[in-house]
């Protein structure tokens, strides 16, 4: 696993789908947190980061699934799945070797958003006038989405041979999970009867709970569960190769 993890990250930071990718995401967090009118903090009479987390599962909705696009489709295209997958190493290595390695691209987008923190610190009335704890929490909510996503975008990228369309399956796939059970849970049929079991299963739900700064086991547990099912579904999708 270790190898394939490695090879991965070299592979991101070798070309400039890494660079490309941290950069869009921080130039677009960038432009809404200090230049458009609307969003900007600037504009703001207390401290807050709540436009960060706001944007940015959006923005991750097309960053995660552009990470992942390759770590499979690119196998499959070049015909070198079949090696990988008869190596003496168990489908559910390889598939955490690049998992892991999506997640730390991922951390490497997230991390430089530290300095929006550290300036609307200093920016607070009186220096400091911030809910640190609040914001923490969305960081781990913003991880744990970011981790979902990148799970749903790997096991797109493992049942396709190209890479685009690993992307917009990826990305539809990514919007269903985040917006789609909200929309369907406001369907006549289940207004005023499971309309909130409904929004449970989506993740809009419990990253909207994290967000809050309140780190609940059951958004924890429910974030975990997803991740380890489409895990799971990339498992298979492997073995089907074997078949």
């Amino acid at each position: 696993m270790l190898s394939i993890f490695l090879k991965e990250v070299n592979g991101f930071f070798s070309s400039l789908i890494g660079y490309i990718a941290i950069g869009v995401f921080l130039i677009i967090l960038g432009l809404v947190l200090f230049v458009f009118p609307d969003t900007s903090l600037l504009n703001y009479r207390f401290a807050s980061l709540d436009q960060l987390f706001d944007i940015a599962p959006m923005i991750f909705m097309f960053l995660v699934p552009a990470i992942t696009m390759r770590l499979f489709a690119e196998e499959n295209q070049n015909g070198t799945i079949e090696l990988l997958v008869t190596r003496p190493v168990r489908e559910l290595d390889i598939i955490m070797g690049k998992y892991l390695a999506a997640m730390l691209v991922v951390l490497f987008s997230i991390l430089p958003t530290l300095l929006y923190y550290l300036t609307v610190y200093q920016l607070g009335s009186p220096v400091g006038n911030l809910d640190s704890g609040a914001i923490l929490g969305s960081y781990i909510g913003l991880f744990l989405l970011s981790g979902a996503f990148a799970a749903i975008g790997l096991f797109a990228s493992s049942i396709s041979n190209n890479q685009i369309t690993a992307f917009v399956m990826a990305t539809f796939l990514c919007f269903v999970f985040y917006y789609g059970f909200f929309f369907i849970s406001k369907m006549p049929v289940f207004v005023g009867k499971i309309d909130d079991l409904v929004q449970m299963i989506g993740i809009d739900y419990h990253y909207g709970s994290i967000s809050r700064g309140v780190v609940d086991s059951r958004d924890v547990v429910y974030f975990f569960s997803l991740i380890a099912l489409f895990i799971m579904l990339t498992v298979l999708s492997l073995e089907k190769r074997k078949w």
